[in-house]
């Protein structure tokens, strides 16, 4: 039988890729997750897995050390390790994300200084946008630079830093006034500036302070945390692109990277919890059959993995749109959509069919209905995506005249 959520297309490396990514997976991850997961324990070990496969250069161009692959190739990557274990995906996410947007936004010199190490994992990225009052409402960000000399000084607290700890170079967007005139639009007066720090908590660097973990629902395991930066003096050359004004368009293009990520991470979590009701259903007997047997069952089935495969073919479809050069804020929100509202449903059903023992921690679906609901709010609220989904399809189906 062919397994569910499979891509056509696909060249005899990027098959070879998926098969090595898969294996790790099942062998490395699985095997140890819940019990990871449930001590909140920062998978070092898996990390390190990771760094020898490459993954951490899998989308930096060959000419600065890594494998040069397409998006596409990332996605399918995470949707299998997010099927071992979601916290994993997060971890090398925030990191691609910086890389992606060094490769298509930095300067020669940042790239060569970043890219060579960010493929080698030896130097991992993260990136902040949000913050304690902002919510989704990007434009609304206090944090600012203040240009001092050949230095900008950097005061104010971000929030849900996904690698916080971890990494060592962070994308962080804030406010800068500097010229830029009063009454700019705020989406033109933010910049993106590349912090460097030490891996750890506490005050980090000279000006910045890492608190520690925010303990979480879910996404254990990976560290999520608060940036705060008074004083922090940042040399004018570690501004993104070395031109002030262009962060949000620059954290935007990042973003849709990102949006892409999440749907495949959806995507994995959501096979995941099929193969274990699927699974579940046939080792459980009730009524003299296995459950499976069921019709009521076998309907919920069906419907999971109809789910599986539809959220599989958007994110496929967001990816390439991407890779093409095209712009895909429609397609990523709609991938990002669906896919995370289809990974809840799934992961429900997968619950329900585990009956009471899906409420035990010895069972991995508990896990999976804890990881679930951030994919509904990570990199945009389901309400965001239908907002830029709708703006788009305006500016597509606009009545002429």
């Amino acid at each position: 039988m062919a397994r569910l959520a499979q891509t056509a297309g696909l060249t005899d490396i990027q098959r070879e890729i998926l098969s090595t990514v898969r294996d790790f997976v099942d062998k490395e991850i699985i095997p140890v997750a819940t019990e990871l997961e449930h001590r909140d324990e920062y998978p070092q070990e898996i990390v390190d897995g990771l760094k020898e496969l490459g993954l951490f250069g899998l989308m930096i161009p060959e000419e600065y050390g890594g494998l040069g692959e397409s998006l596409l190739t990332y996605a399918l990557c995470v949707e299998e390790i997010a099927r071992g274990w979601m916290s994993v995906s997060g971890i090398i996410n925030t990191h691609f994300i910086v890389a992606y947007m060094l490769k298509q936004h930095g300067t020669q010199e940042q790239k060569e200084y970043f890219l060579p190490r960010m493929a080698l994992g030896e130097v991992r990225g993260a990136f902040s946008m949000s913050e304690p009052a902002l919510g989704s409402d990007v434009s609304a960000i206090s944090s600012k630079a203040v240009k001092e000399g050949d230095e900008y000084v950097l005061n104010g607290q971000k929030m849900w830093l996904t690698n916080g700890g971890s990494s060592t170079l962070v994308a962080v967007l804030v406010r800068s006034d500097e010229g830029h005139p009063e009454g700019t639009a705020p989406h033109k007066s933010m910049t993106t500036f590349l912090v460097e720090k030490e891996p750890g908590f506490g005050e980090v660097r000279p000006g910045l302070t890492i608190p520690g973990k925010i303990d979480k629902m879910g996404y254990k395991g990976v560290d999520t945390t608060e940036l705060i930066m008074d004083g922090l003096r940042i040399p004018a050359d570690r501004v993104l692109g070395g031109t002030t004004g262009r962060g949000f368009y620059q954290m935007m293009d990042g973003v849709e990277v990102g949006r892409v990520n999440v749907a495949a991470r959806g995507c994995g979590v959501a096979q995941r919890a099929f193969e274990l009701g699927v699974s579940y259903a046939q080792q459980r007997h009730t009524f003299g059959k296995a459950i499976a047997q069921h019709q009521a069952i076998q309907f919920k089935l069906a419907e999971m993995a109809t789910k599986v495969e539809a959220a599989h073919a958007m994110m496929v479809n967001a990816a390439r749109k991407k890779d093409s050069g095209e712009r895909n804020d429609l397609e990523a929100g709609m991938a990002k959509y669906l896919a995370s509202e289809y990974c809840k449903e799934v992961v429900e059903d997968a619950f329900r069919i585990h009956g009471g023992y899906g409420f035990s921690k010895e069972y991995e679906i508990e896990r999976l209905y804890r990881e679930a609901p951030m994919l509904l709010i990570g990199e945009g609220t389901a309400e965001i995506q239908k907002m830029i989904i709708g703006r788009r399809l305006l500016e597509e189906y606009r009545i002429q005249g």
